[in-house]
C-alpha cells in the first residue's frame, strides 16, 4: 500500500510539487502544498489531512529550534502541530541535527571547507550544520543578528551561537513567526541592501535557501551554496548570478530537493512510529543511503 507524506507550508504556492518514489520496496508519494502565508488555511489543511496521510510536514516554519543540546518550541508552529490529532507532524529538526551535520563532513571531503569563509544567514535554525562547518576548520560567520534583526553583528563560533540561543530564543519563539521569517509572497521578494555585503565576503553560503535567495547579490561568481529545498528555477537563479556549484544536503528527486520536513516525514512514514530518537534517524539515513548531492553550475 502506498504511503503519503504532505508538507503544509506557509510559503508560496508557486513552489508546490508532487513526486512519487520507491524506497526499500515501498511506494511513497511526497507532496508540498503552500498556503501563501495564510496561517488559518494551513491549520485547515492539516485538519483535513489528519488521519488521511502517514506524516505531515511543517514547511516555512520550525516547530523546534535545537541548539547546544537544548530544544526551543516556536509557539505559532505548535498551534499548527496541534491541529493534527492522529497523524505525526514533523518540521525537519530531527534531520537538521543529524543528516545536515553529516552532510557537511561528507561535502568537506569532496570540496574542502578548511580555511574557507562560510556564511550561514540563520544559524540557530541549523545548529548542527553551523557546528559542523566550524569543526572542519571553516571560518564561520553566523548572520542571525544581521538577517533576522538587522543588527550588524556576526557571530563566529558555536559557543557564541549557543549564547545567542539561550538569551534570545525563549523570547523570540513566542513572537509571531512572520516577524522573524518571510512567509507567503514575501518569500519571492529580494532584499539587496547593506546585508548583501556579508555574502560578498563568503566563499560558501549555507543554510536556509529562502534567506540565501532573498539577499544574494546580482553577482556571486565562484560561490558555493549549500542548501536544500531547491527547484529547477532556483538552479537557474543561482547560475544566472554566477554561483559555481550547489550542494544539497539530500538527493534531488525529479529535479528538486525537498525540505527536511518532507524527508523527515518520509522516514517517519517508513518507520511507522513517532517520535524517533537521534539514533533512529541515523539508522534510517544509513539504511536509505541518503547523501548530499553536488550540482556544477559554472565552469
Amino acid at each position: 500500500m502506498k504511503k503519503r507524506v504532505v508538507s503544509v507550508s506557509l510559503g508560496s504556492s508557486k513552489r508546490n510539487h508532487k513526486a512519487e518514489v520507491e524506497l526499500l520496496g515501498q511506494r511513497i508519494e511526497l507532496e508540498r502544498i503552500g498556503t501563501d502565508g495564510d496561517f488559518n488555511r494551513a491549520i485547515q489543511l492539516i485538519q483535513e489531512l489528519d488521519g488521511q496521510v502517514d506524516a505531515i510536514g511543517l514547511g516555512g516554519i520550525d516547530l523546534y529550534l535545537i541548539a547546544a543540546g537544548r530544544r526551543y518550541v516556536i509557539r505559532d508552529a505548535l498551534k499548527l502541530a496541534r491541529a493534527a490529532k492522529k497523524t505525526p507532524v514533523v518540521d525537519g529538526s530531527g534531520l537538521k541535527a543529524t543528516l545536515e551535520r553529516q552532510a557537511v563532513f561528507e561535502l568537506d571531503e569532496q570540496l574542502g571547507f578548511r580555511g574557507k569563509s562560510v556564511l550561514i544567514p540563520s544559524a540557530v535554525d541549523r545548529f548542527g550544520m553551523a557546528e559542523a562547518f566550524y569543526q572542519v576548520g571553516a571560518k564561520t560567520m553566523y548572520g542571525d543578528f544581521v538577517f533576522a534583526l538587522g543588527i550588524p553583528i556576526v557571530l563566529t563560533t558555536p559557543t557564541q551561537l549557543a549564547w545567542l540561543a539561550r538569551i534570545f530564543l525563549p523570547v523570540f519563539t513566542k513572537l509571531p513567526f512572520s516577524w522573524l521569517y518571510p512567509t507567503g509572497k514575501k518569500q519571492e521578494e529580494q532584499k539587496i541592501d547593506w546585508r548583501s555585503r556579508y555574502f560578498e565576503r563568503a566563499d560558501v553560503i549555507a543554510g536556509d535557501f529562502l534567506y540565501i535567495r532573498r539577499h544574494l547579490p546580482p553577482r556571486a561568481e565562484g560561490k558555493i551554496v549549500v542548501a536544500n529545498t531547491t527547484t529547477k528555477e532556483d538552479l537557474a537563479f543561482l547560475k544566472e548570478r554566477g554561483v559555481k556549484l550547489l550542494a544539497t544536503t539530500t538527493p534531488r528527486i525529479q529535479g528538486r530537493s525537498f525540505g527536511t520536513n518532507v524527508m523527515e516525514g518520509m522516514i517517519v512514514a517508513l518507520a511507522g512510529k513517532y517520535p524517533l530518537s537521534e539514533a533512529d534517524y541515523e539508522h534510517w539515513i544509513r539504511r536509505l543511503g541518503l547523501h548530499p548531492e553536488v550540482t556544477e553550475l559554472a565552469a
